[in-house]
Parts: structure tokens; sequence; C-alpha cells
């Protein structure tokens, strides 16, 4: 799971980076235009949004993902605790409004709440495909009840396509996502991981569900 967290403050941001790091892979921003231009590359599963941020502030970077069609869950973390700011941050499309100061194990939870309502987790935090489960906590894999092995990146490369079933993902937006956007790598590798990934999912037929969109990047077949 990936996730941004949007907080002009930067040693609370560096808090909340370090807090959730643990459990997901976090990138970040301090300001308005730097969270806008991350969050239109529409690969995260949640967006930590504060208010009171410089440039464009939360809401405006929230009301433009939405006019752009994002459906990406966003959870409002702000000092500003009014009603009034509350209704106006769920009415701009936002998910979730958590007021600061705030306990870690809530932030969490909060999180976590938010993926398994978009669909991105079960309750026992598995991912789900025909056949394929990925156990989130322990990040093993089983595919028709047999246990396999892949690396960390093959997971997360699994993990993205089982989210994004049905949709087409090019080939920068499965690099930005599963490597990162400081990777020193190229977005070559995208096409090197895919054909291991097929050939590990290949004894179980599960490699023909990924189609290669020539020209653009892969689509993993609807159920």
């Amino acid at each position: 799971m990936r996730l941004l967290v949007v907080e002009d403050n930067l040693s609370l941001l560096e808090s909340i980076v370090q807090l959730l790091s643990d459990e997901f892979e976090v990138d970040q921003a301090a300001n308005g235009e730097d969270a806008l231009f991350l969050a239109m590359q529409n690969i995260h599963d949640v967006i930590v949004l504060d208010v009171m941020i410089p440039e464009i502030d939360g809401f405006e970077v929230l009301q433009t993902i939405r006019k752009e069609g994002l459906k990406i869950p966003v959870l409002f973390l702000t000092a500003r605790d009014s009603l009034e700011d509350r209704v106006k941050g769920l009415d701009f499309g936002g998910d979730d409004y958590l007021v600061k100061p705030f306990q870690a194990a809530e932030l969490k939870a909060r999180i976590r709440a938010l993926l398994r309502r978009s669909g991105s987790l079960t309750t026992d935090q598995t991912i789900k495909y025909r056949g394929i489960e990925l156990l989130g906590k322990e990040r093993d894999i089983l595919v028709d009840g047999e246990s396999i092995k892949l690396t960390a990146k093959q997971y997360e490369l699994l993990e993205y396509l089982i989210q994004n079933k049905g949709a087409i993902l090019t080939k920068e937006q499965i690099y930005d996502r599963v490597w990162g956007f400081d990777s020193d790598t190229t977005v070559a590798i995208v096409e090197v991981f895919m054909h291991h990934l097929r050939k590990k999912l290949e004894p179980f037929g599960y490699h023909a569900d990924i189609k290669t969109i020539r020209g653009v990047g892969y689509m993993l077949n609807e159920e």
C-alpha cells in the first residue's frame, strides 16, 4: 500500500512518515503544489491531507483531483475542528476527518478503514484475486492454496495490479508506484519484473490474466 502524506509542519510530517512507514510505502509533500503533482500521478491508495498548507490549500487540492476524476480516498488531518470546516471538507469529496492532536493508533485505524472501504483491503488485510491471496501482514502469497515466493517488488507489482484490476496502468504509473519517484532505475525495469511475475504465475495459469496494452502498459483482467 502506498500513501501520500501532505503536511507543512516539517517535524510533524517527519513523525507521521516515520509512524506509517512500518506498514506502508509513504510519499510526502509540504505544500499544495507538490501535493497536487504527486496526487495527480494516481498511484496512491490513501492521501492524508492537511488543510492549511502553503501555495494551494488542502480543500483546493481535493477539489482539483476530484474534478479530474480521481477517486483516491482522502483523510483530512488538520487543527481546524469547526463543524463548518468538517462539512466543507466532506462536501468537497473528502472521506474522513481527523483533528490534531491525534493518537497514532487512531490515524492508522482510520487509514485501514478507508482502505477496506475502497476495496483495497479485507478486514484481515488480505487482498484477493480469483485464486490468488496476498496476506498483507505477512506479505505471503497463496495461489490456489499453494504458497509461492515473490520478491518484495514482485509482491508490490502484483498487489498494484490486483487493486486496479480491469484498469489500464501505464508503465510510468507502475514505475512510480512500485519503485518510487526517487528510484535510480529506469521505467524499463517494469517490463523485466512483469516478465518474472508472469513466470511465477504461469504454473497456475494466471499469467494469461495480465494483458500487455501495446505502447501503454498493462491490465489485469476483471475477475
